[in-house]
């Protein structure tokens, strides 16, 4: 007696190639030297010339990155957004990409966005030595600081945001916006024994759902953020 194969049997029996990945790898940006609180204490004595380690003495820096900041925003007549809490970040940027897109523009900053997180930075607290006098110590703690988005669009690399920690040392992030792509990405290949490699990546079209070439390949589209995985079958 033999049981019925399901759909799922047949399929198996033809899969040359899965993958599984995220939507959203990201780049840090980032000085190593400064993620550590020995790295900034020497940068305030030995780089700035403060003769006690406190953050109060970048107080100044922050105030002039946002200015910054913001003299771009106008110079380039970037719109600034304030991000309101619940709000979906992607849409504000369909909304602007649209936009921007509409104006014949081909790359550039789309709009930057303004929101206050939640985040570990490097803060000063008082501490007393032995003779009950205090003195500053820098370590880590939980602050709501400013966080800005760069939010770009290039002709070649599609959507994507900068995110800067407005408070030093002004770490960053680099997103990929791979749910906001125009393009649809074909994969080819098959796996090896043991391993994960594959054979190649080919880019067939600019228009999501675009079709492809025939044989052992398919579209692979990643949208929500979630873990999703790409069956091709021959």
């Amino acid at each position: 007696m033999t049981l019925p194969r399901s759909a799922a049997d047949v399929i198996n029996d033809h899969v040359v190639f899965e993958l599984e990945s995220i939507d959203r790898a990201y780049c840090n940006l980032y000085v190593p030297r400064l993620q550590r609180e020995l790295g900034v204490v020497g940068f305030i004595r030995e780089h700035l010339g403060m003769p006690v380690a406190s953050t109060a003495a970048l107080a100044d820096k922050t105030q002039a990155f946002y200015a910054e900041v913001r003299r771009f925003a106008g110079q380039q007549d970037v719109p600034i957004v304030e991000f309101t809490k619940g709000q979906r970040k992607d849409d504000v940027m369909r909304e602007h990409l649209a936009r921007f897109l509409a104006a014949g523009r081909a790359d550039g900053v789309v709009f930057i966005g303004r929101a206050q997180e939640k985040v570990k930075v490097f803060a000063t607290s008082k501490r007393r030595d032995a003779d009950g006098r205090s003195y500053p110590w820098i370590t880590r703690a939980s602050r709501v600081v400013t966080q800005w988005y760069f939010y770009c669009y290039d002709r070649c690399a599609g959507p994507f945001f900068l995110k800067y920690c407005g408070y030093f040392p002004y770490n960053a992030k680099l997103y990929p916006l791979t749910e906001l792509r125009r393009e649809s990405y074909q994969f080819r290949g098959r796996v090896v024994a043991g391993g994960s490699t594959v054979a190649a990546r080919d880019r067939i079209g600019r228009a999501a759902g675009s079709g492809g070439a025939g044989g052992a390949s398919g579209g692979f589209f990643a949208g929500d953020g979630r873990p999703v995985r790409a069956v091709l079958a021959a």
